[in-house]
């Protein structure tokens, strides 16, 4: 397949789950997701040598992500029903194994992410009830570049 270029629209990314909690094998999608965003936590190291005349130097240390994802909540879909299973869990029993599939085909591998529910069938007695969680890296991603 060849990778994408140019202009793509927000949903051809795809975010999956593992829902057997044994690894990759058992990915699935997490359906009926309506938006996301991501937040980059980066970690930088200053300091001000002598050589530099007084300017910063810096190096990044540390970085971390967090995808808020939100949508609504399907009953019986697998991989919407494991994340929407998770909301009472507490310790390693909340954490997943977590892809987001770009659209030039990237794939980002969170293992044993930390998965925050914010969002879960709440809201007016007219509206379609949610599913919203955080997906919290724990431990560096495996990135895998589109072939």
């Amino acid at each position: 397949m060849a990778a994408k270029t140019g202009v793509y629209p927000v949903y051809e990314n795809q975010f999956q789950v593992d829902t057997s909690g044994t690894g990759t094998a058992s990915l699935k999608n997490i359906a009926d997701m309506e938006s996301f965003s991501v937040a980059f936590d980066n970690g930088v190291e200053e300091w001000k040598p002598f050589d530099h005349a007084g300017w910063t130097r810096r190096l990044m240390t540390a970085k971390s992500v967090t995808i808020s994802v939100s949508g609504k909540r399907n009953v019986s879909d697998p991989g919407n029903d494991y994340m929407a299973g998770l909301a009472f869990k507490n310790g390693r029993d909340a954490e997943a194994d977590f892809q987001w599939t770009f659209p030039d085909g990237t794939k980002v591998m969170f293992k044993q992410a930390v998965v925050n529910i914010k969002e879960l069938g709440a809201g007016d007695s007219t509206a379609v009830g949610p599913l919203a969680f955080d997906i919290m890296s724990n431990g560096k991603p495996l990135v895998t570049p589109a072939a």
